[in-house]
Formats: structure tokens, sequence, C-alpha cells
């Protein structure tokens, strides 16, 4: 397909001309390997226009924004997240009669991640597992930041600030709620859940002055991770046994013989004391 290279390349006669030929022969010669550059000089286009073409145009006083006429393939190397071609190989499978350790075998997964996507993603209704429902289950359910559990149950909530008003640990509530609605899921959270309500900023999920309440009487979680806030094992720092006083190696004071029955010191080449039983 021949074109040529028009002096003005934006305006013709009767207006704006849509270059629609020259879009289809330019991405046509993308794929076979040439340069944006010899694409454009050969369809007869302006360079930016190609580059418009290929990576879109973002709102702009009177231009329209334009998507990438390119959809952007994601990365085949390892990931966290099982995509859409590992959801039609489970599908596949799972027609075969294959067993769920053979398919995690065969993607390279833990089973519990395969039995896991299994049953969150198969229909509600008659327990088939198609794929791309599947994925498109699993791609709504991944963005962030998401409504807890207890902001969105009233019932759940009334119960745990109810008996947090009495001070019970989110412990016995998590136990409590599991053993009078054994029957209700949507009822059961972790002690986990609890504290995430009471500490993190910005839920709501429940009343602040609740953390008051707890056995701990702490507003704000203590992080234990920290080293140089840990409180040392000993009050004192540790002595070696070759620095101990000399009335202690006399044995002077009869308090210094206990634990010493049917033991023997000797000394080793780097001057500490090493006791051994006889």
């Amino acid at each position: 397909m021949d074109f040529e290279v028009r002096e003005n390349r934006t305006v013709a006669q009767g207006g704006r001309r849509v270059l629609v030929r020259e879009r289809e022969e330019y991405f046509r010669l993308m794929d076979q390997g040439l340069s944006s550059y010899e694409a454009c000089r050969r369809v007869g286009i302006n360079i930016r226009t190609g580059k418009r073409w290929r990576n879109g145009r973002n709102l702009s006083g009177k231009d329209k924004a334009r998507p990438p006429a390119l959809a952007v393939v994601p990365p085949e190397g390892p990931s966290r997240y099982l995509r859409e071609a590992d959801r039609i190989h489970i599908a596949d499978r799972l027609r075969e009669k294959a067993t769920v350790r053979q398919i995690a075998a065969e993607l390279g997964r833990s089973p519990s991640t395969v039995s896991r996507e299994i049953r969150r993603n198969r229909h509600p209704t008659n327990g088939q597992y198609r794929p791309h429902a599947a994925h498109a289950r699993a791609e709504a359910r991944r963005p962030r930041p998401k409504p807890g559990k207890i902001g969105q149950n009233p019932e759940l909530r009334d119960f745990i600030q109810d008996h947090l008003d009495i001070r019970w640990s989110p412990e016995q509530i998590c136990q409590a709620l599991r053993a009078q609605f054994p029957d209700r899921p949507e009822m059961h959270v972790a002690h986990e859940t609890v504290y995430q309500a009471l500490y993190v900023q910005g839920r709501g999920e429940l009343r602040r002055e609740l953390a008051r309440a707890l056995r701990t009487g702490r507003a704000r979680r203590k992080p234990h991770r920290q080293t140089q806030q840990r409180i040392p094992r000993f009050a004192t720092p540790m002595l070696m046994i070759s620095e101990r006083p000399a009335e202690a190696e006399d044995r002077a004071v009869p308090g210094h013989w206990e634990g010493d029955r049917a033991t023997r010191s000797r000394t080793n080449t780097s001057g500490l004391t090493d006791w051994r039983g006889s």
C-alpha cells in the first residue's frame, strides 16, 4: 500500500482528515519490526502522530483524551497471583478429572492455592469453575482498601462493643461469637480483626474509647519488633567467669560452695575457667 507524504498533515479540504487507512498501515509496519520513525515516513505522517497512536493522549485543553491503541501485555515471569492463563489451565484439568495436587504441580503452585482458587471463584449456584468469570471475580476483589467486616455488619459491631464494655478480651469475644452463632459465618471474626478495628486509624468500625477497655489499657498498638525498645534480659551486664572476685575463687564464703559439689575447675588456654563434672 503506497502513501504520499502530504504537505498539510492535519487539515484537508472539508475539515480534519481521519487517517483510518494510514493508521492501519502504520501498525502493520510496526508489527513487521520497523521502527516508528520508518513507519511514519512510509505512511506519510508526523512522528508525533505515530507516538500519539501508540501511547494515547491525556486530556489537554480542547483535545480529548484517547486510550493507547496497543494493549499493555503483562509480563510472563513468575507472579504472586494467578493469571488468566493459569485459571484456564485449572478449568481444563478439572474437566479431565485431574486432582488438585496434580494441577498444582503442573502450575508450580501450592495445592492450597489451587484448592482455595476453586473454592472462592467457582460459580455460586452450580459450582462449576469458569476461568474467565473466575478471573473477573478475583480482579474485582483485589482493589484496596476494602471495607471491614465489622463495619458492614451492625449486629456484629454491637456484639463486640457490648462485650468490650464489660472488659472481655478480643480472643474471648471471637470464641463467644463462634459458640453463639455456629451456623452464621458472617458473625465469625478473628481476634486480629477486632484489634485492627480498634487500632488502625481511619476505619471507624468501633468506638475509639473502647481501646481503653482493653486489658492492656493502650489506645494504640505497641510494636514488639523494634530492637531498641526491647527490655534487656538481664538488669546488669553479664560477667565472664574469669572476672569473678577473688573471694568467690577462694570459696571463703559458705554460699560460694553451693552448686559446686562433685565439680572441678580447669583453666583453658584462653584464660577462662571451664566447669566440668568429675
